[in-house]
C-alpha cells in the first residue's frame, strides 16, 4: 500500500486530471474562443467615412472550435447572425488545421481520463508493472499536455498566420468585405491553455511522490535502548 503522503499526492493529481477532462469538453463546445472587431471597407469606403464615421461601419465576431455569430454594421444598423464551421465553412478554412486542432484535443481528452485512472490505482495500491507506475503517469500526462500545447499553438497558427478571424468574417460575403481591426483570445483558449499547465502541475507532484524524507524517530523508539546496545 502506498503511504499517506502519496495518497494525498495522487488523490489531489487524479482531481486535476479528471478536471482537465471537463475543462477541455466544456471549452471545444463554446462559442468563445476568439472574438474580434470588423470594419466593413466596402461601406465606408462608398461613403468615404472619416474617422468619426467609422463607428456606423465597426461590428463584431466571436467564434469557436464549431459555431459562432457576429454583427455586420454596414451603415445601415447593426444585422446579427450566427454560423457553424462545418460543413460547408471549414473548406474556405485550413481545413487539415481546423480538423487536426479538434483531433489534438480529443486525444487529450482521452489521454486525461487515462491519467486519472491510473492516479486513482496508484491512490489505492502499488502496482507491479512501471507502466503502470509513476513512470506511466508521467508519461500520460506528458501526453496530454503535449496534445493541447500542439492544439493551442496550431490554433494560434490558424489565427495569426492563417487569418481565420478574417475568412470566417468573410464568408459568403459577397457584396461585402470585412477587415479586422482587432482580435482577442477568450477565456475559453485560456482554459485550454490552464489544461496544459495542469498536467506539468501533475508531473511536478509525481516528483515530489518520489522523495523518500527521512523518517523521524519517536521518544519511545528513543527509549527502547537496551544494555546490549549501551555496551556497543
Amino acid at each position: 500500500m502506498p503511504g499517506c503522503f502519496k495518497k494525498t499526492l495522487f488523490a489531489l493529481a487524479s482531481t486535476i486530471s479528471f478536471a482537465s477532462f471537463i475543462v477541455i469538453a466544456v471549452a471545444m463546445g463554446t462559442q468563445r474562443w476568439m472574438t474580434g472587431k470588423m470594419l466593413c471597407k466596402t461601406g465606408a469606403d462608398l461613403v468615404n467615412a472619416t474617422d468619426p464615421e467609422l463607428v456606423k461601419f465597426m461590428g463584431e465576431i466571436y467564434y469557436g472550435l464549431f459555431r459562432g455569430g457576429k454583427i455586420r454594421q454596414c451603415g445601415l444598423g447593426g444585422r446579427r447572425s450566427k454560423f457553424t464551421i462545418f460543413p460547408h465553412m471549414v473548406k474556405k478554412l485550413n481545413t487539415g488545421l481546423h480538423v487536426m486542432i479538434i483531433m489534438f484535443l480529443c486525444v487529450a481528452m482521452g489521454f486525461s481520463l487515462v491519467s486519472f485512472g491510473f492516479f486513482i490505482l496508484n491512490t489505492i495500491k502499488v502496482p507491479y508493472r512501471a507502466i503502470k507506475g509513476p513512470a506511466g503517469l508521467c508519461l500520460w500526462n506528458l501526453l496530454a499536455g503535449g496534445f493541447i500545447a500542439l492544439a493551442v499553438t496550431g490554433f494560434m497558427a490558424a489565427v495569426k498566420l492563417h487569418r481565420l478571424t478574417e475568412r470566417i468574417a468573410n464568408f459568403r460575403e459577397n457584396a461585402f468585405q470585412f477587415v479586422i481591426l482587432e482580435e482577442r483570445f477568450e477565456d475559453c483558449f485560456w482554459l485550454c491553455v490552464a489544461s496544459a499547465t495542469a498536467h506539468a502541475v501533475n508531473l511536478l507532484l509525481i516528483a515530489i511522490s518520489g522523495i523518500h524524507f527521512p523518517k523521524i524517530k519517536t521518544k519511545t523508539e528513543e527509549a527502547n535502548v537496551t544494555a546490549e546496545d549501551i555496551m556497543y
